[in-house]
């Protein structure tokens, strides 16, 4: 199916093949929502409606339709299709590209579904603590699949953390078990009370921001709880 510019959205008229692809290339989309579909929406911008797939996130954070909305595109171009992917921040269009362009395995209906389960920051937060289980939650991706997203994106994860970017350092020390033992001892122990290993590191981390690199493992869990109980 073709996705590119279709025939205005108020009208919906049927949608017609762009054969001019070399100018086709879209980035961002800011116009007026037009109608939201199960793995879709409609964007009309002057009169032309754009329909932009996007991450089961994105269109539940999208506005009423009729309503202005901003999308960041990234197009897909091919010889017989033009598509659009719509996100709701770079980030996550960014997340998309690191996606289609570094896992084997992975094209654009994985990646859709791994944002679509997982934000930006608690994807780079799975792969900095090698948290498999929590990347294969996403729909159509197995252990091996999973496995290959952390391992291909260990190293970038951290540079597109977003809202993470200040504990990303510490749970990627945890991940690779080279975590300060009072550190890993104390994630440890709010993990088995049934805390998110996620959560847990978050709790730490703020505890050893308050207490200094040289508290102790009892310490530290102290003060993750109260951090924890806020």
């Amino acid at each position: 199916m073709v996705t590119g510019p279709i025939s205005p959205a108020s009208n919906r008229s049927p949608r017609r093949a762009i054969h001019d692809v070399g100018s086709a290339v879209i980035g961002k989309l800011k116009g007026t929502l037009d109608e939201i579909d199960e793995d879709n929406c409609t964007v009309d911008v002057h009169g032309v409606g754009y329909v932009a797939h996007c991450s089961a996130k994105t269109l539940a954070a999208l506005p009423p339709p009729g309503e202005a909305v901003v999308l960041y595109i990234e197009t897909y171009v091919r010889e017989d299709m033009i598509r659009l992917y719509g996100f709701q921040t770079p980030l996550e269009r960014e997340w998309f590209r690191l996606l289609m362009g570094n896992v084997q395995g992975v094209g654009a209906k994985v990646a859709l579904a791994v944002l679509s389960t997982l934000s930006p920051p608690e994807l780079a937060n799975a792969i900095a603590l090698r948290d498999i289980a929590m990347v294969s939650r996403a729909p159509g991706v197995g252990r091996k699949v999973a496995e290959r997203i952390v391992t291909e994106l260990k190293n970038k994860a951290p540079a597109f953390a977003g809202p993470a970017s200040g504990t990303i350092g510490l749970k990627q020390e945890l991940g690779e078990g080279v975590a300060p033992a009072p550190v890993a001892d104390a994630v440890s122990a709010l993990t088995n009370l049934g805390y998110s290993r996620d959560v847990a590191a978050n709790a730490v981390a703020a505890a050893l921001k308050a207490a200094g690199d040289g508290a102790d493992s009892a310490k530290l869990i102290r003060l993750g709880l109260k951090e924890l109980a806020r």
